[in-house]
């Protein structure tokens, strides 16, 4: 990682902010071009960055070699030191103008068609299930990280650091853990996937319990065997709920696409479908295929 070359990037616009902090859009002052750039405090001791933060760097910066078209870009990795305990890691990323949750607001009624909504999954899943196949969770997404460029390219975006498992963590006895993990944002994907065709949430509770109580609606109340064992939160507390038919919160959704759409919102996570046999659904086939 090189240090103190966040200097070649001048911020002109904050464009977004979260729990690893503000993204900004910046100008590299060497060639001119627009990038966004992303910082990340991480502690350090008297080793300097912990072994565990360069390697996930490292493994961002191989995924870059792959150049994998449905991933925003990583350029550049700068390393600041704040303090004799603390490290800030600026990731510098291709800017693109567009996020799916503007791309969604400006589409013109009745909303995206139906051929535009399976390109745009195409991609998503090819995306995901890339960086799945190397280790890398995304665990946060939603329309506002998910970029669409000026020719409809998606680019998925704003994993970070914290969203990475390491070579070490997969080689450890707890690998039941990446097994629940990744299943979490293929779900993240159905929400996404129902949202394009509604303009709206799938699922908008106030709290835990609300938002839960929600998606019972929706694919009805899991069977006791299902329900996890190390949550406080009791199945008692949920009334008895059959599912209902998806596209009664997603009218346009054909056939196929609500099939898909129902093996991604499967409650447990271990049945639930992988972004590379997503990809494989006939949902994607061409209807000359099928027919």
């Amino acid at each position: 990682m090189a240090h103190g070359t966040s200097l070649q990037y001048e911020p002109v616009a904050e464009i977004g902010g979260g729990a690893y902090g503000t993204v900004y859009k910046a100008r590299d002052t060497e060639s001119g071009q627009f990038v966004a750039l992303k910082s990340v405090r991480v502690q350090t001791d008297q080793n300097g960055l912990p072994v565990s933060t360069v390697r996930e760097v490292a493994l961002l910066k191989r995924l870059e070699q792959f150049d994998h078209p449905n991933v925003v870009r990583l350029m550049d990795v700068c390393a600041t030191q704040r303090s004799d305990q603390e490290t800030k890691v600026t990731l510098v990323f291709e800017h693109v103008d567009q996020d799916l949750k503007t791309y969604l607001e400006r589409a013109p009624a009745p909303g995206l068609s139906p051929s535009r909504i399976k390109d745009l999954m195409r991609q998503l899943l090819c995306g995901l299930a890339f960086l799945h196949s190397n280790r890398v969770l995304h665990r946060d997404l939603k329309p506002e990280n998910i970029l669409v460029t000026s020719q409809g390219q998606v680019k998925l975006a704003d994993f970070g650091l914290a969203r990475i498992y390491s070579c070490h963590m997969a080689l450890t006895p707890v690998v039941v853990t990446l097994c629940y993990a990744t299943p979490v944002d293929i779900w993240s994907t159905g929400c996404i996937f129902a949202e394009m065709f509604r303009r709206k949430p799938l699922f908008c509770g106030e709290s835990e319990v609300d938002q839960l109580g929600k998606l019972f609606e929706v694919i009805g109340l899991p069977p006791e065997d299902e329900w996890p064992t190390d949550v406080t939160l009791s199945r008692k507390h949920f009334s008895p709920l059959l599912p209902r038919p998806i596209t009664d919160f997603v009218p346009e959704i054909n056939e196929q696409g609500a099939q898909l759409l129902l093996k991604m919102l499967t409650f447990d996570p271990l049945k639930r479908i992988s972004a590379l046999n997503a990809l494989e659904h006939p949902y994607f086939q061409d209807e000359e295929t099928l027919t």
